[in-house]
């Protein structure tokens, strides 16, 4: 059974500096009273070392969702079960409203729910605070990757989507087409030793018969 964690906290910075400053994931143990080392493996993807409830735990997490001045999301791959996520609003006069969210999953008898239910949301109380004095003395955030996630991938050739395919994907399987008409007929083989005849040429696709 997992549990839940869920707190808020105003400070007194514009939204993109307090979202910018938490973008700066490594720099987390400098106000995370129990997160020991953040290291950041790509763009997307985390390796955390953090002390729970007295036990030094650690974890591989990806960032599953992060729209700039809005919130970032994470859950955990590898290791300690984990996932939360941060949303950032507007609350007036250049201060900004976090939304902290965390939810886990206890492990072994060791680890009751409730008890560790409480030392959790402590601990992320004291983190919110520790985070607020922080950027409000700092008046400024120490970094910021204002980039989406997750990165899209690109997408695989499509071939019913390719521009001069008239025939609904039959030919041209390969990506072989030299973006002519005839291209979408005969193959590359096959317009190599193609003569066209004289006067016979194909109009444009994009053309009408009968144009001059």
């Amino acid at each position: 059974m997992s549990s839940k964690v869920e707190k808020r906290i105003v400070v007194d910075v514009p939204v993109s500096t307090a979202y910018n400053q938490w973008t700066q994931f490594e720099d987390f143990p400098r106000f995370m009273g129990g997160v020991e080392s953040v290291t950041q493996l790509s763009d997307n993807r985390l390796k955390c070392v953090a002390h729970i409830a007295g036990v030094r735990r650690h974890w591989e997490a990806t960032i599953v969702e992060q729209i700039p001045d809005r919130r970032i999301e994470w859950a955990s791959t590898e290791g300690a079960r984990n996932s939360g996520a941060v949303e950032f609003a507007d609350a007036g006069g250049n201060k900004t409203q976090l939304s902290l969210t965390l939810e886990y999953q206890p492990e072994g008898m060791v680890e009751k729910v409730g008890d560790l239910l409480h030392v959790v949301a402590r601990q992320a109380e004291h983190d919110l605070k520790q985070f607020k004095e922080f950027i409000e003395h700092e008046g400024h955030a120490t970094g910021a990757w204002r980039e989406s996630a997750p990165t899209s991938e690109p997408s695989p050739y499509n071939r019913y989507a390719h521009p001069f395919d008239q025939t609904g994907g039959l030919v041209d399987l390969e990506g072989e087409s030299d973006g002519t008409a005839d291209g979408e007929i005969h193959s590359a083989a096959e317009r190599k030793g193609h003569k066209p005849h004289d006067g016979g040429a194909i109009p444009p696709l994009s053309g009408n018969l009968g144009d001059r």
